[in-house]
């Protein structure tokens, strides 16, 4: 078993709905360990859209790094999730942030995702339930990045019903 690191993301629809879904739905090839709480993070990228929810999601797995990225692609098509433009609206988005301390880059994926540290939606969440976790590449942990992130979008708790202990 192989832990690893997804943040979900929604700002379309039933956003605490999705989240759910996502939850239930990677349990098909996953053993959920920890989720954070619910927050509420403005867009980055393309702004004119509703804000998001945006929750980060500690398991483990058999699948490989590819097959957890087919997993989370199916998961996402059956939310209704139509990749239109970077960064557009969504119903669903499902992004792999670790994998274990695995360094791997691919055509259509690349792990440990290439922007966490850039990113305060990804490392509010992940902060919350790994804090400690030190991203293979930049030798540092995920509170250090928190701490020195760039990003000033803001993120805070959302009014939805804590999962941290699935």
């Amino acid at each position: 078993m192989r832990q690893a690191f997804i943040l979900a993301g929604t700002n379309l629809g039933d956003r605490k709905a999705n989240l759910d879904f996502a939850l239930n739905a990677l349990e098909q090839g996953c053993t959920i360990k920890r989720a954070s709480s619910c927050f509420e993070t403005e867009p980055v990228g393309f702004l004119d859209q509703p804000w998001f929810y945006n929750q980060a999601i500690e398991f483990e797995t058999r699948l490989s790094p590819s097959e957890l990225l087919s997993l989370c692609q199916n998961i996402e098509f059956s939310r209704g999730r139509i990749r239109t433009f970077p960064n557009a609206p969504r119903f669903l988005d499902l992004d792999i942030l670790f994998f274990g301390n695995l360094i791997l880059e691919q055509e259509n994926l690349i792990i440990p995702h290439p922007r966490i540290q850039e990113r305060r939606f990804v490392l509010e969440p992940l902060a919350e339930i790994a804090p400690d976790f030190v991203h293979p590449v930049l030798k540092k942990t995920i509170r250090s990045l928190l701490e020195t992130c760039l990003d000033k979008s803001r993120v805070r708790l959302a009014s939805c019903p804590q999962n941290s202990d699935k």
